[in-house]
C-alpha cells in the first residue's frame, strides 16, 4: 500500500497549509523544569560556602562536645550570677575562674555594687539555668542561647517569684577549660 500524506510524519515541508508543525514541547517543558528545580535547590542551600560553614559547626554533629560546653557554661553562669550576702568573695572567685575578655571586664565593673549592697540589704540571689542551647561550636569557640531563672531573697522575707532572663553567651576553650568571653541579654 502506498504511503499517503496522512501516513507520513508532518514536517515543515509536508504540513497542510495553515497548519503549524509540531515542536518538541515536552522536551522544552522538561528542560525548563530541570532548570527551575536546580535554581530552587541552590536557593534552599543558601549562599556559597554555607554548606562548608554548617559542616564546620560541631554543634550539629558532636553530642559529647555539645553536652560538655552546655554543662560547663551553664555551671559557670549559675555560680557567677548567684551570691550570698555573707560570701560575695566566693562569687568573685567563681567569676575570675569562668570569665575572660569583655565578659570579665564588664563583671569586674558591675560586681562592686553587689559587694556593697548585698550585705547591707541582706540580699541573696539564686540563679538556675532552665534551658541552654548550643547555637554553634566551631574550633574552640562556642555560641549559646541560655534561659535563666533568678530568685532574690532578703533575710526575714519570703522568696520573690523567679525572674526570667535570656542571654547570648560566647565561650572560648583555653587550656581545656571553657571560659565565657561575652554575655549579652536578649
Amino acid at each position: 500500500m502506498p504511503e499517503t500524506q496522512e501516513d507520513r510524519p508532518r514536517t515543515a515541508t509536508n504540513a497542510p497549509a495553515g497548519h503549524r508543525p509540531r515542536r518538541p514541547h515536552r522536551l522544552f517543558v522538561v528542560a525548563a523544569f530541570v532548570a527551575l528545580a536546580g535554581c530552587g535547590l541552590s536557593a534552599l542551600r543558601g549562599p556559597a560556602g554555607a554548606e562548608e560553614a554548617a559542616s564546620a559547626n560541631r554543634a550539629l554533629v558532636d553530642t559529647a562536645a555539645t553536652t560538655e560546653v552546655i554543662g560547663d557554661v551553664g555551671n559557670a553562669l549559675t555560680r557567677i550570677f548567684s551570691y550570698d550576702p555573707d560570701d560575695t568573695p566566693a562569687t568573685e572567685r567563681a567569676a575570675a575562674d569562668a570569665l575572660s575578655g569583655r565578659a570579665a571586664h564588664d563583671y569586674r565593673r558591675l560586681f562592686p555594687q553587689v559587694r556593697r549592697q548585698a550585705p547591707a540589704q541582706r540580699l541573696a540571689l539564686r540563679t538556675r539555668v532552665v534551658r541552654a542551647g548550643l547555637v554553634s561550636l566551631t574550633g574552640d569557640t562556642a555560641r549559646l542561647l541560655v534561659f535563666l531563672d533568678q530568685v532574690a531573697t532578703r533575710a526575714g522575707r519570703p522568696a520573690a517569684s523567679p525572674a526570667a532572663a535570656q542571654l547570648s553567651v560566647t565561650a572560648h576553650r583555653h587550656n581545656g577549660q571553657w571560659r565565657i568571653t561575652e554575655i549579652s541579654s536578649r
